[in-house]
């Protein structure tokens, strides 16, 4: 019978059942992970892409052991919202992180209603538009 645990020495190879099993979770959205002493694997599309991977939040997180939701400046990711958390041992301490990326922070409500603001201004100039009502008609 195989074993897989994961510690601070996992390699790909201990990360990958669990990682697939999220990446199928989350309806095959990329996720990543690495151990802290060793790098991981990144997982796309139903598939292992890389083996031997560390992205600067995978790292970032493990140094700090604090979850992190940002856009990476570098990297395979960078620019694409992410989300990476630790992995913590009993005492606290981070061995691992896993990281997905973060279809919810693709959507920025401010900015998604600014483009609004200024899309509805083209459209109908400094003036109120009137919305069709219920029958069609022009609303008050």
């Amino acid at each position: 019978m195989e074993t897989y645990e994961i510690s601070a020495a996992a390699d790909a190879r201990a990360l990958r059942p669990i990682m697939m099993a999220l990446h199928e979770l989350l309806n095959r959205l990329p996720v990543t992970a690495r151990s802290r002493d060793r790098p991981g694997l990144r997982i796309e599309g139903g598939q292992v892409v890389d083996e031997s991977y560390s992205g600067p939040v995978l790292e970032e997180v493990l140094a700090t052991n604090e979850t992190r939701r940002v856009r990476p400046g570098t990297g395979v990711y960078r620019g694409t919202p992410v989300v990476v958390v630790p992995v913590r041992d009993s005492t606290g301490r981070a061995i691992a992180a896993i990281g997905v990326v973060d279809i919810t922070g693709i959507f920025d409500l401010a900015s998604l209603m600014e483009q609004q603001s200024d899309l509805v201004r083209q459209v109908c100039g400094t003036g109120f538009c009137r919305q069709a009502g219920p029958s069609g008609e022009p609303s008050p």
